[in-house]
Order: structure tokens, then C-alpha cells, then sequence
């Protein structure tokens, strides 16, 4: 069994990646195959991946792994996200400036917010619309991620230090950096 955690960005997914290297019995880990152009999607089996981007991939996610995997829908609360993505340091290889330039194909990504908040409405209904036909999904929010995450560690047999686990989705990691 593969999970396969989907979300915005900046909404907790690297605290999520870390309380799953508590898990015993599955690997875990955050983006690990983000810089691949082959064998992109190629995740070993009993492995947790949490990754933003594979909200891009979610036609190829279905064609290679369909309803077999666990689904999270890792979330935060929008403006928290937005807020978040405000205040990270922008630089012209960020993953808005990307969109407005490559997706939106806009001359300048001017608007650091509507670009952002049109990203983040993309992702969402990218996910939501991949996810209505799986029937494994979890919805966590990381605001309250005990309940979420117990689901999911029951859901997948995990082994492990449980208690380990849900502590380490008390601590912040990658913190948003300031805007220069």
C-alpha cells in the first residue's frame, strides 16, 4: 500500500512528513522525487509520500496507481495559507511566480496575492475533483490533525510509535521565511 498526501503548500506538509518517519513498517518522505522527470511517480511500495506537486500530476497519480492507494488531503485554513505564501521569500524560481509566468503566462507576476489565491483555488479543485471517486481518503486539517492522522494510521497497519507521531504534529518545521 502506497499513501500519497495532497495539498497547497505551506499548510503543514513538512510537519506531516516528519511525524510519519514514526512509522516503522512504511518509508516516508517529503518531495523525494520532486526534481525527477523520469520515473517520476515511481514510489516504492509501504511508502508515504507528501508532495504539492503531484496536485500537477493527478492524472498520471490515477493512470499509475488508481483507488489503491490511502488519499490525505492535507489542509490548512486559506487565508493561513495565503498569509503563508505572502510572507515566504519570492524569488523568480518560486512555485507562484512558476504559475502566473508558466501556467497563467502572465509578463509579470505583479500581483504576488490574486496569483497566489488562483493557485491555491486551482490546487484545491484539482484535488477535490481527483478525490470524489477514491475510496480511501482522509481530510486533515492540520489545525486538528490527531483525529485525521490516527484514521490514517490505522487505516495502513502502521507500526510505530504513535504517540512519537502525533507529538511531532505539535512542532513547526520549515517555518514561512519574510518576504525581502
Amino acid at each position: 500500500m502506497r499513501v500519497f498526501v495532497l495539498c497547497t503548500g505551506r499548510c503543514g506538509s513538512m510537519t506531516f512528513a516528519r511525524a510519519c518517519r514514526h512509522i516503522s513498517n512504511y518509508t516516508s518522505g517529503h518531495e523525494t522525487r520532486s526534481r525527477r522527470y523520469t520515473g517520476r511517480l515511481r514510489y516504492p511500495d509501504q511508502h508515504i509520500e507528501v508532495d504539492n506537486r503531484l496536485s500537477w500530476m493527478l492524472g498520471l497519480l490515477d493512470a499509475t496507481y488508481g483507488d489503491d492507494p490511502v488519499y490525505v488531503h492535507l489542509q490548512r485554513d486559506y487565508e493561513a495559507v495565503l498569509d503563508s505564501y505572502k510572507r515566504r521569500t519570492r524569488s523568480a524560481t518560486g512555485i507562484v511566480p512558476a504559475f502566473a509566468h508558466g501556467i497563467i503566462q502572465s509578463a509579470e507576476c505583479a500581483d504576488y496575492e490574486q496569483a497566489t489565491r488562483l493557485m491555491l483555488d486551482t490546487v484545491r479543485a484539482n484535488i477535490n475533483l481527483f478525490l470524489r471517486d477514491k475510496s480511501k481518503v482522509i481530510r486533515l486539517r492540520i489545525e486538528h490533525p490527531h483525529d485525521g492522522f490516527t484514521r490514517m494510521w490505522d487505516m495502513i497497519g502502521a507500526d510505530g510509535d504513535p504517540k512519537a507521531a502525533l507529538a511531532e504534529l505539535g512542532n513547526r518545521h520549515n517555518p514561512r521565511r519574510r518576504a525581502t
